[in-house]
């Protein structure tokens, strides 16, 4: 079968998983899951086939776009169901549907007793279903219409557990910040298709040198559009708001949003539409820059959060900090690489993190945490190795993937060389703050719930609450499931998790510098024309071991004085929070980001609303204009109904008084 053949399968099935869970989803129970988790497996093995199809084809070849019908095509609009499969398109599909798979089968013990399990999985595809929509999209339509999915199934997934109202407050939270990224990327597009007058994306990319000169403003006014819908679904400062808030839904959920597909979309768009880019360095230079200042700021606020889940999160936010980074300077093939493997290592914390939750009955606070080692050796054993590679310790994925994006960008010179030592700082940050969770949680003495684990009990709490507000819960729909599970005791969670593991410690050696280059090889194609991309702007070999090497050591700094703070010397963070309480409220309060965006953007926002309401809606609109208009019909039909008194010499005399007033005008104009 063709390429894109295999492209339409992969949409098929996360629609028909989709389609028949929801509308079966009384009939079916617990079958839910495996419908849900076949569905995307089988979306996996047709990714693998469109490799396979791929591969089959020259270099020169491997740009095959089809179309299922034509939506508008008109006054040179040119809008089709129309998808693009190519490297990097079949890059994100075999990444998106081969962790998602996983997702959903360590899913199916862990939300096992809740009572919206099948409505679960029916998200759960839909949402896949819009990522995949997302990046196998061959124009700008199809690319805004997955783009605005994503946005909706975040919303419905964020918000699943609906009777807590901090999960509502987080999805509305979610879908408002990803609306303003939508309305960034429709704007985007409509400064390139001004120019272009195609909304293809081979059309586009063909006509951009011939129609824009570098750094046009056109052009970079539509690329700063682009990256405003980037830093939204990416969760880029300021717009990241809502990325810990988004832990409000089912732990599995934040595996999926903060792995393999929501936050990787802004990534994806800028590799997409890296031939606009290129032509665009000053866009470019925000995008790094506000790369790096995300991965700085996330990983200060990441020191001091106390909620398990939101640690993980602000780690998301920084690691993606560096793929917007390294994407925006060139380095397209480092970034991907580094979403593939952060995919493997992030969802594997996640999970990893489900699973002490469940152990913790719900409960989420490091703070409560403590002595988990020996009760749950396998889930530490899988933390301890996605902590690993998220440190960038070697030979785990993560350090060959984020030192290359590093090594690159510091090959750039100048501004960039400034980024990439600051990403050096990330990297230190990262090994602290990752260490510190895992010494809180996996270390010192057993907590009672680790305790009662030893003895063959998992903890239930006497009454479940809201780990956030301490709120009772009835665990009806609407609420979690009254059940916990841990991986140690459920096939599904182990099997899913142990391959995450195998892969975030050999997934990095397929991109080894001066030994394997399987990542750039295939992507070569769709990067031919991107100068950035070339072999001139890339590191020597041994500038690329250098960087490695420096690397390695920075993580293993952080881990050094992540053990000597909470091991070797418990209470020195209390201490240094004593003497700092400033710079600890600080971090606490998360920059006052929140805080910032209340003052000004939500106060006036709601302070223009108050006076369209009270002043125009009500006093201009309903008071002068509809109120004038219905005033004055209202005086005319009063005057009419009072004229209508049912004498009949009056209306003669009316009638008279008419045709004299008539043939009087008629005499005066006559002379």
């Amino acid at each position: 079968m063709s390429p894109t053949t295999w492209g339409w399968l992969v949409l098929l099935f996360p629609l028909l998983g989709t389609i028949t869970i929801g509308l079966g989803f009384r009939t079916y129970s617990r079958a839910a899951g495996v419908i849900g988790t076949a569905a995307i497996g089988l979306a996996f093995v047709c990714a693998v086939g469109a490799l396979i199809a791929l591969l089959g084809r020259a270099g020169t070849h491997r740009e095959v776009v089809s179309s299922l019908w034509s939506y508008d095509v008109s006054a040179g609009v040119d809008a089709r169901l129309q998808i693009l499969v190519d490297p990097i398109s079949v890059f994100m599909m075999l990444v998106v549907t081969g962790v998602s798979t996983l997702i959903h089968l360590y899913s199916t013990a862990y939300m096992r007793s809740d009572e919206g399990y099948s409505r679960y999985f029916a998200y759960l595809n839909y949402f896949v279903l819009s990522m995949l929509i997302l990046v196998l999209g061959g124009n700008f339509v199809m690319l805004i219409i997955g783009w605005a999915f994503v946005g909706a199934a975040s919303y419905l997934l964020i918000s699943f557990w609906y009777r807590r109202t901090t999960a509502t407050g987080a999805g509305i939270k979610a879908f408002v910040i990803n609306v303003l990224g939508d309305v960034g990327l429709v704007l985007g597009t409509f400064f390139i298709f001004r120019h272009t007058h195609t909304v293809s994306f081979l059309g586009s990319f063909a006509a951009t040198p011939h129609v824009f000169h570098t750094d046009s403003t056109d052009l970079v006014a539509g690329c700063l559009l682009f990256l405003v819908g980037a830093f939204a679904k990416s969760a880029q400062v300021p717009l990241h708001t809502w990325l810990p808030d988004a832990m409000e839904g089912p732990t599995p959920v934040s595996s999926l949003i903060h792995a393999a597909t929501m936050v990787t979309a802004g990534v994806y768009l800028i590799v997409r539409l890296h031939p606009l880019f290129q032509l665009a360095p000053t866009a470019g230079e925000v995008g790094a820059i506000i790369g790096c200042l995300t991965l700085l700021i996330a990983g200060t606020i990441a020191l001091v959060v106390t909620d398990i889940k939101r640690v993980i999160a602000y780690s998301t936010m920084s690691q993606i900090g560096y793929m917007i980074m390294g994407a925006s300077a060139g380095a397209y093939s480092a970034a991907l690489f580094h979403l593939m493997t952060h995919a493997f290592f992030k969802a594997l914390l996640f999970m990893a993190a489900g699973s002490i939750i469940g152990a913790m009955a719900g409960n989420q606070s490091l703070d409560r945490m403590s002595g988990f080692r020996r009760a749950m050796p396998f889930t530490f054993g899988c933390f301890l190795v996605g902590g690993l590679a998220l440190s960038g310790i070697p030979p785990f994925s993560g350090w060959l993937s984020k030192d290359a994006i590093i090594a690159y960008v510091n090959n750039r010179g100048g501004i960039y060389e400034v980024l990439g030592i600051l990403g050096y700082l990330g990297a230190l940050l990262t090994g602290l703050y990752t260490f510190r969770m895992i010494f809180r949680a996996f270390f010192g003495e057993p907590s009672p719930e680790a305790r009662e684990l030893e003895h063959g009990h998992i903890a239930h709490a006497e009454v479940p609450t809201n780990p956030a507000t301490g709120e009772e819960e009835d665990m009806e729909v609407g609420f979690p499931g009254p059940e916990h599970v841990i991986a140690e005791r459920e096939p599904a969670m182990k099997i899913a998790m142990g391959l995450l593991a195998l892969l975030a410690i050999v997934g990095g050696f397929i991109q080894l510098p001066g030994v394997s280059h399987v990542i750039t090889t295939f992507l070569g194609s769709s990067l031919a024309d991107a100068p950035l991309a070339s072999a001139a702007h890339e590191p020597s070999n041994g500038t690329a071991w250098i960087g490695l090497i420096i690397g390695a050591v920075i993580g293993l700094v952080g881990i050094t004085l992540a053990y000597s703070v909470y091991v070797r010397r418990p209470g020195t963070a209390a201490r240094f929070q004593a003497a700092l309480p400033w710079l600890h409220r600080f971090l606490v309060n998360k920059w006052y980001f929140d805080e910032l965006i209340d003052v000004l953007v939500v106060r006036p926002a709601l302070a223009i609303g108050r006076f369209v309401e009270t002043v125009l809606e009500r006093i201009v609109i309903a008071g002068g204009v509809t109120g004038g208009v219905t005033a004055a019909v209202r005086s005319g039909s009063a005057a009419v109904r009072r004229a209508q008194t049912g004498v009949l010499r009056l209306y003669a005399a009316a009638v008279i008084l008419g045709l004299s007033a008539v043939v009087l005008y008629f005499l005066i104009s006559s002379t």
